[in-house]
């Protein structure tokens, strides 16, 4: 799943992938392999290279890592009203990708359209449901990968905005 952070001010792009109780993250170019559990509401532990973490985490995102106090703010960019309500705003390239395996049943856009933040781009069939994803930000089209009638995988880079 790719999320978008924001620690301390500062933005990053976050890709997380889940197997049992290992993460795979990649947070901007820099990769990780951890195992994490909950272990209380609020309360994680991390073990990378050996190394175990103890995490709290409140509820209005605060995050307590040893001795350091962070401030973060993780928005999914499927949940457009999260951005509506953090004011967060996508710069650069923004990527619409299918979170599960399915069909394109509509493209919304062609490449050079201009796009506002929430505009539809594309609808997804996957598990019988439709899904339409949204634009996360103002921007051009730069990229339409895939027709109408195309099989896409889980992750797959759909429509480039920038």
């Amino acid at each position: 799943m790719n999320y978008l952070a924001e620690i301390q001010g500062e933005r990053f792009e976050v890709e997380l992938k889940l197997e049992g109780e290992k993460v795979f993250a990649k947070v901007a170019d820099r990769k990780y392999e951890l195992e994490a559990s909950e272990v209380e509401k609020g309360v994680y532990l991390l073990k990378h290279n050996n190394r175990v973490y103890e995490i709290y985490v409140d509820p209005d995102g605060n995050a307590n890592v040893g001795n350091h106090s962070l401030q973060i703010k993780i928005i999914d960019p499927r949940r457009l009203r999260d951005f509506d309500k953090g004011g967060f705003s996508v710069e650069g390239r923004a990527e619409i990708k299918t979170a599960m395996p399915g069909k394109v049943v509509r493209v919304l856009v062609k490449e050079g359209d201009q796009v506002k933040s929430g505009d539809g781009v594309i609808v997804v069939e996957a598990m019988k449901m439709q899904n339409e994803m949204k634009s996360p930000k103002d921007g051009t089209v730069k990229e339409v990968r895939f027709s109408e009638g195309d099989t896409v995988n889980a992750g797959e880079v759909l429509v480039v905005i920038e």
